[in-house]
């Protein structure tokens, strides 16, 4: 089949979706542009600050929210099941769930002053509720900013040459944040410049690697860390994560173009078989790819940085479910990327096992761009990969710090992002991390299923319909749960101790969360009718 009909197909599903299905979700919302948001309203010049325009904004978040996820989730799932279910819950669960979760939580955050969703869950569940939800999300953090941060310098230590456009983009980002909120210079001419130094380093670090141990950049990027949450919003994380997010526009658009003026054939099986080593097409598939359909992940974003620094309500639907669908839109080029390499029945699974996801995407991306970029596509793939990482390490620091000063009463960020830093630090330097990540997909998973529980309650506090909400609601905690019931059998069986731990300790967060919010429902909905 022409890989260009599988994407044409996709898009204008997605657009639909954007177009009508969004609408509807404004209108339950009630969207208000003439409404102070809270960058206004609590603007304080550190966390509370209104965007320059819209696109920065957008461009914040959806670096922020794509990280590596919704490569790695999709090419996983296409080597283990095939590119058919894939490219369903891509689809599919961005229009119904995803867009609707990061919407809601976006708009939600907003209405609620720029509170976290934990805080959020207090107001319309319980005290309880939001100690459990705080403890998780605090938790799910840290071991994101390990991780994250250890996939980062290990990438330098393999690839020098992204370290230069990587690290120098960091000193660029404050330049054009003093350029746009200190001397107001017009914001085109801003990014043009921005997006000029960043070519500039990109070509500079091909000629120009930089080696080091992987200690080494650990230590540098706990440091930027640090002062990524401690600084003004607008002087290094807004700007850097929206001249990041050119990175990533430039890749969507390079593979997308690639498509139209050469598209591959793709012979690959679109559906391999129900069963996998990793699981069962359900619940494995829609916990593997989580970032490109659903990802809990974005509801912190949407309701820790970015809802602090909305100008409009008017751009809810643009950023919320704008940038949801532009993710899904880089998930479909991984889905046909790694499609479009195998032309017969193969032993998909043993080839993943050999190769990593990465590996595959970059040999993809570069073939499906070899008529724009030639022989460069795979590095530029792990360049704009990087920076995604980057972007996601410096967001969850941030909003670790948010979380602490909720739960705890926290009023010094010096202290609260010192935490954090260290917590996360002591994690990646031991490598105790790569133990309990094989069960952050499940995590993540929960914390969208229980985001979207709590925007469920909100509604029906307000006396709206909740139905948008509470049955993807349903749909990912039954998923959730089942997959984490499946994994609690396979780690007791293979004697991992630690993996069991966490799994059923996943299974009775999700039980009390359960029991604080099932009867809240039912009691609204009853008086809602």
């Amino acid at each position: 089949m022409n890989a260009l009909i599988i994407v044409f197909i996709g898009v204008i599903l997605l657009f639909l979706g954007y177009r009508f299905y969004a609408r509807k979700l404004e209108s339950l919302w009630s969207i208000d542009p003439a409404r102070p948001t809270p960058a206004f309203s609590k603007y304080d010049s550190l966390d509370y600050i209104p965007a320059k325009n819209w696109l920065v904004l957008f461009g914040h978040h959806f670096s922020s929210i794509a990280g590596a996820g919704p490569i790695v989730g999709p090419v996983i799932a296409v080597m283990l099941w095939g590119w058919i279910p894939a490219l369903l819950w891509v689809v599919l669960g961005t229009i119904f769930i995803g867009g609707v979760h990061d919407f809601g939580s976006l708009v939600t955050s907003v209405r609620e002053g720029g509170s976290t969703i934990a805080d959020i869950a207090q107001h319309v569940i319980s005290r309880r509720a939001k100690i459990t939800l705080s403890l998780f999300l605090l938790l799910a953090l840290i071991l994101v900013v390990a991780v994250f941060a250890y996939l980062c310098a290990d990438t330098f230590v393999k690839e020098p040459k992204v370290v230069i456009p990587s690290l120098g983009l960091i000193p660029v980002a404050i330049v054009v944040g003093y350029l746009l909120y200190y001397l107001r210079i017009n914001t085109i001419l801003a990014t043009i410049l921005g997006l000029i130094c960043l070519a500039g380093l990109v070509f500079l670090g091909n000629i120009l690697p930089v080696n080091n141990s992987l200690n080494i950049w650990l230590l540098i990027l706990f440091i930027y860390c640090y002062f990524a949450s401690i600084l003004p919003v607008n002087v290094l994380l807004q700007p850097r994560d929206y001249l990041s997010s050119f990175l990533l526009f430039f890749g969507i658009g390079c593979g997308y173009l690639g498509l139209i003026l050469s598209p591959p054939r793709i012979d690959m099986p679109g559906y391999h078989s129900w069963a996998s080593g990793e699981g069962y097409l359900w619940p494995a598939l829609f916990i593997t790819v989580a970032c490109g359909a659903v990802s809990g992940f974005h509801t912190l974003v949407a309701s820790g940085t970015t809802s602090k620094q909305i100008a409009s309500e008017r751009h809810i639907k643009r950023i919320g479910y704008g940038a949801m669908v532009c993710e899904a839109l880089l998930a479909l080029i991984a889905i046909v990327s790694v499609a479009a390499l195998f032309h017969k029945k193969e032993d998909f699974a043993l080839i993943l096992k050999n190769t990593t996801p990465i590996g595959l995407f970059g040999r993809g991306y570069g073939l499906i761009t070899s008529s724009i970029l030639g022989n460069s596509g795979k590095v530029v793939a792990i360049v704009i990969l990087n920076a995604f990482i980057i972007t996601t390490l410096d967001t969850a620091t941030r909003i670790s710090r948010y979380l602490i000063e909720e739960l705890f009463k926290v009023k010094n960020r010096y202290f609260s992002s010192f935490i954090i830093v260290i917590l996360g630090a002591s994690l990646a330097f031991s490598g105790k991390w790569n133990k309990i990540w094989p069960a952050f997909g499940a995590s993540n998973q929960l914390v969208a299923a229980l985001a979207l529980l709590v925007l469920s309650c909100w509604l029906l506090a307000k006396k709206k319909s909740a139905r948008f909400t509470l049955w993807p609601a349903f749909f990912m905690i039954i998923t959730t749960i089942a997959s984490l019931l499946f994994q609690v059998v396979k780690y007791f069986i293979n004697k991992d101790i630690m993996l069991f731990t966490v799994s059923v300790l996943l299974v009775i967060l999700a039980g009390v969360m359960l029991y604080e919010v099932i009867p809240i429902i039912l009691i609204r909905r009853k008086r809602h009718a």
